[in-house]
């Protein structure tokens, strides 16, 4: 009762801010989902960047490989689907609409913010952007990573939507295998934007523990390749900058949850 009494507060309070979503019933459902679909990621270590099982494809990047142990935390099952946003958020961005479980593109660093802000308000939880650190480590498979150069196998094309077999479209979250952890659309389908500045050298000077990139800088982190990447763009390792404010066809986002 006192969490209900808190919970209609908030909304109370959150409502000053911005509009209450229209659909009450889609956006029950949108929140019940993300609430249910949030996957623990044990603590443990793991070689981030350019490892063995990632070949010749690295770049200079991803480079050198290096040891990080991640605390534990929570990570989303899947990407935040369009009808996730239009349920929070009352509008739908995509390019590629007319698919509510395909993941919602074309949103910036600073959509995806200005979502979990309200998402955050709507539930009273502290939704986040994964740290590029915890996304890589959860790609591989986190505690149970088998050593696959994409996430969840080294078979592409039963893990991932990329250029060769995506029709040049985003696809439903989901309908393809997922890694070790249980985790969907690693690889593939569209970016996932990171909470940390992007530097290419970062690595050289990246802490041991829990790194959360650079203390500023001009991109931000995007991870996991798209339906127009090449192969070698979708691996785990792989890491590129986008600037905060650029809203592109193929990013989107997933959720992550302090343990």
């Amino acid at each position: 009762m006192k969490y209900f009494a808190f919970h209609l507060a908030l909304l109370f309070i959150s409502s000053t801010a911005f509009a209450l979503p229209k659909d009450k019933a889609a956006l029950d459902s949108a929140l019940s989902a993300i609430a249910s679909g949030m996957v623990l990621i044990e603590v443990g270590p793991f070689t981030m960047g350019c490892s063995a099982d990632q070949g010749r494809d690295c770049i200079s990047a991803e480079k050198p490989a290096h040891l990080v142990m991640v605390s534990s935390f929570y990570i989303a099952m899947y990407d935040v689907t369009q009808a996730q946003w239009e349920a929070v958020m009352d509008t739908n961005p995509s390019a590629h609409k007319h698919c509510p479980d395909c993941p919602v593109d074309n949103v910036s660093w600073n959509d995806a913010m200005d979502f979990i802000s309200r998402l955050n308000a709507l539930t009273g939880r502290q939704y986040r952007l994964p740290t590029e650190a915890e996304w890589e480590y959860a790609a591989r498979g986190g505690a149970h990573s088998r050593g696959y150069k994409y996430a969840g196998g080294n078979d592409i094309d039963l893990l991932a939507w990329y250029d060769a077999n995506s029709g040049d479209t985003t696809h439903p979250v989901g309908s393809k295998q997922p890694n070790e952890a249980g985790l969907y659309d690693m690889s593939g389908n569209v970016w996932q934007w990171c909470s940390d500045w992007y530097a290419d050298r970062y690595y050289s000077a990246s802490p041991p523990a829990n790194p959360k990139g650079p203390d500023q800088g001009t991109k931000r982190v995007v991870r996991g390749g798209s339906w127009t990447n090449f192969a070698r763009v979708c691996r785990p390792a792989s890491r590129y900058g986008t600037l905060p404010d650029k809203r592109f066809t193929n990013d989107g986002f997933r959720l992550a949850l302090d343990f």
